[in-house]
């Protein structure tokens, strides 16, 4: 089963997110800030990453987990409301990005397309 880790602080998001991501078959581990995740020790397929976050930028967070030799081939979607997230996710080294609110249909399929490379 591929595994995703998830950061958002948006209840919302995440509960929606569960949901999507345990019906389509994937294992998936929520954080609501951004700390967590950089003291998280099991990897992912993949990492789905919001941008604004209470503690750490996400695209902070991005750049780290792909300046880590053990992080840096895992993908990294970033997610944010910000229309200019799809160009700030590539400078951060991100594999993509969606611009909230974002299409539930569009997130899962770019979720596997990452998952099944």
């Amino acid at each position: 089963m591929k595994k995703i880790i998830f950061v958002d602080d948006d209840l919302g998001i995440t509960d929606i997110a569960k949901l999507l991501f345990e019906r389509a078959g994937y294992e998936i581990t929520i954080f609501l800030k951004g700390a967590p995740l950089m003291t998280h020790h099991e990897l992912p397929d993949l990492y789905i990453l919001d941008k604004q976050l209470p503690d750490i930028d996400g695209l902070e967070i991005c750049r780290k987990l792909k300046s880590n030799k053990h992080t840096k081939s895992i993908p990294v979607i970033m997610l944010s409301a910000n229309p200019d997230i799809k160009r700030l996710a590539k400078l951060a080294g991100a594999d993509d990005a969606a611009e909230k609110p974002f299409s539930l249909a569009a997130l899962r399929s770019m979720a596997k397309h990452h998952t099944e490379e």
